[in-house]
């Protein structure tokens, strides 16, 4: 205990970074906290005290992580640092940071994702900043290095290469990677080389031209970093919790399948577009024609509807036709003359261009 005392007293105090670190005891207690009392308020024990509803409005605790981050932040310049009340603001910062990055996810999706998939972001920040602190409470600056004026052009040109590595990385879709790169030098440098992941939006943009790199990317991501996600996926479920199960007819389900319908179409290739407006267009001029060659429950056969009366059939001019031929007929068996019939060739095939509904080609045939 003496020793833990002194090393305190060397490393903390004389130091000048107790407010530092009663911001990271903050941050961890506060994080820890908050999380048990949502795990015993999803478990429904009854001894514990459950959420904050006054008036049967929910109050989530990022509205109270947000007091204390604006009373720890305007407390500090209202007393202009000095001692003990750094020490005491800067506590209260630290709760503030624990409650708010707690629920990162809620504040980034404007939705209450918080026992989703998607809540997993919270745990993500909440463990970045934790190691954030306390890589700046040990001592250890940004790539390692201390602004002097010997090595002032040379570390402006060390910290803009590793910002846009960086960024990069990021864009590669390693998270971790990116954001550690920025205090650790040359981490940020190894992912920014090194193959994408499959969905992120470098791969996206680059190796849609190229299967070979998107294949080599996907054999990557199976062998390697679906089992660190697996890991990773254990331990925040360890420390915050898994995730709820989402059945397929929940809300939340329709939701990222409509998203991702609209994702798929807005990516839907455009020479496909107009083959399929094409296709549809032949089909709509095949069912309209069908429907203007349908048989007269007569014998006959309908027309264009301008040719005749209203339906295409049964006007004047197709009345006076059928009683001209009914005349033509009763005469030719007063005469004594052969009725003839109109039958098809034996093995004609139809005429391009007509209808397989209309009469084709005959040729009359004595009885």
């Amino acid at each position: 205990m003496t020793t833990l005392l002194d090393g305190y007293r060397d490393h903390i105090v004389a130091a000048h970074k107790q407010p530092l670190f009663l911001l990271l005891v903050g941050f961890i207690t506060s994080f820890v906290f908050i999380r048990f009392s949502v795990r015993m308020i999803r478990a429904q024990v009854r001894w514990w005290p459950g959420n904050v509803t006054p008036g049967g409005l929910h109050i989530h605790h990022m509205v109270f992580g947000l007091g204390f981050l604006l009373a720890g932040g305007i407390g500090v310049f209202a007393t202009y640092g000095g001692h003990p009340w750094i020490d005491v603001f800067g506590l209260l910062f630290g709760i503030g940071c624990g409650l708010v990055l707690d629920e990162f996810a809620l504040i980034l999706h404007l939705d209450d994702v918080y026992w989703s998939e998607q809540g997993r972001k919270s745990v993500d920040a909440v463990i970045f900043g934790i190691l954030f602190t306390g890589l700046l409470l040990v001592g250890y600056v940004p790539l390692g290095a201390e602004p002097t004026g010997e090595t002032r052009w040379g570390l402006v040109t060390v910290i803009s290469v590793n910002a846009l590595a960086m960024i990069v990385t990021l864009l590669k879709g390693k998270v971790w990677t990116g954001l550690l790169g920025i205090m650790v030098p040359g981490l940020s440098w190894v992912g920014a080389i090194r193959l994408a992941r499959p969905s992120s939006p470098w791969a996206r943009w680059r190796y849609a031209a190229s299967p070979r790199l998107r294949a080599r990317a996907l054999r990557r991501e199976r062998r390697l970093h679906r089992r660190a996600d697996r890991a990773r996926t254990w331990l925040f479920d360890l420390i915050a919790g898994a995730p709820d199960k989402v059945p397929a007819n929940h809300p939340a389900a329709h939701r990222v399948a409509e998203r991702m319908a609209a994702r798929a179409t807005a990516h839907l290739d455009a020479h496909a577009a107009r083959a399929l407006a094409r296709r549809s267009a032949r089909l709509a001029d095949r069912r309209s024609a069908a429907g203007a060659a349908v048989e007269h429950p007569s014998g006959s056969h309908r027309g264009v509807a301008a040719a005749g009366g209203p339906g295409g059939y049964d006007g004047p001019a197709d009345r006076a036709g059928r009683h001209g031929r009914s005349q033509q007929r009763r005469r030719a068996v007063r005469a004594g003359r052969s009725r003839t019939y109109a039958v098809g060739s034996a093995g004609q095939a139809p005429r391009e261009g007509r209808h397989r509904w209309l009469r084709p080609r005959t040729r009359r045939m004595s009885r």
